[in-house]
């Protein structure tokens, strides 16, 4: 069972490695990466180039869940919108990195950042600076300023990042974004939009001799569930859901 689908309206899992240097961009090179990727998940047939330099290998998009993958300039990225299980979705980023380092010349020394996010959305309509401060509340510094006669709160995107060791190369970040602006506010048009939070568990820098990308990838996994399960579920995801129904 999966421990989050029922917290968002969607949630997905994932993960980047930037580097350093310039990826291959070479047919042979690209294809046989997303060919690798394409046994492993069969279900992944839509290949196409966007922006030249960036590749994508995605499952059909129409069921709303399904896997993705990119082999970008100096990035490769793997995700999945609603897993089916946190175990499957780690099982898919830990292939597309096993295999990295052979098929794209990946070293660890050429690893600017290894990333892990765990994102949460929510739909609603209507403003979604002033839904996240009535949720969250804001902070007791800016609270006379979000009293004042006649105000509007336009801009609401809090975050907060946090290192984990003394060399602050292991962090993680916790922020909430909104997707008004101030021209809906103005008009009173409102879309349907998603309110987005987004928790980064990030590893900067090269890699420590002998420690591999998938020994990077579990600690960032189990980073990003502790953040999740033990300080963002009860004060952020189920706030946002109450007050989204209450409104």
């Amino acid at each position: 069972m999966n421990p989050y689908s029922s917290l968002a309206d969607d949630y997905y899992v994932n993960m980047n490695l930037a580097t350093e240097m310039e990826l291959p961009s070479n047919r042979e090179t690209v294809l046989h990466y997303f060919e690798q990727i394409q046994k492993k998940y069969p279900e992944m047939r839509n290949f196409y180039a966007r922006d030249k330099r960036d590749f994508v290998l995605e499952e059909d998009k129409d069921k709303g869940n399904y896997r993705w993958c990119t082999v970008e300039n100096k990035r490769v990225c793997s995700g999945q919108v609603n897993p089916r299980s946190l175990e499957d979705i780690l099982e898919q980023h830990r292939y597309a990195l096993d295999i990295a380092p052979y098929a794209l010349s990946i070293s660890p020394l050429d690893c600017e950042a290894l990333d892990l996010l765990i994102g949460f959305d929510f739909t609603y309509r209507g403003n979604h600076n002033q839904l996240i401060a009535e949720a969250l509340g804001v902070c007791p510094a800016m609270e006379r300023i979000v009293g004042m006669p006649g105000a509007t709160i336009i801009s609401n995107d809090p975050n907060i990042t946090v290192a984990l060791d003394d060399d602050c190369r292991l962090q993680c970040r916790l922020s909430v974004e909104s997707h008004t602006n101030a021209y809906q506010i103005r008009t009173g048009e409102y879309q349907e939009d998603q309110i987005s939070v987004y928790v980064t568990a990030r590893q900067y820098g090269s890699l420590p001799a002998k420690q591999t990308y998938l020994e990077t990838l579990d600690r960032l996994y189990d980073v990003a569930r502790d953040m999740v399960d033990n300080h963002v579920v009860d004060t952020v995801l189920q706030p946002l859901a109450r007050t989204i129904a209450m409104g």
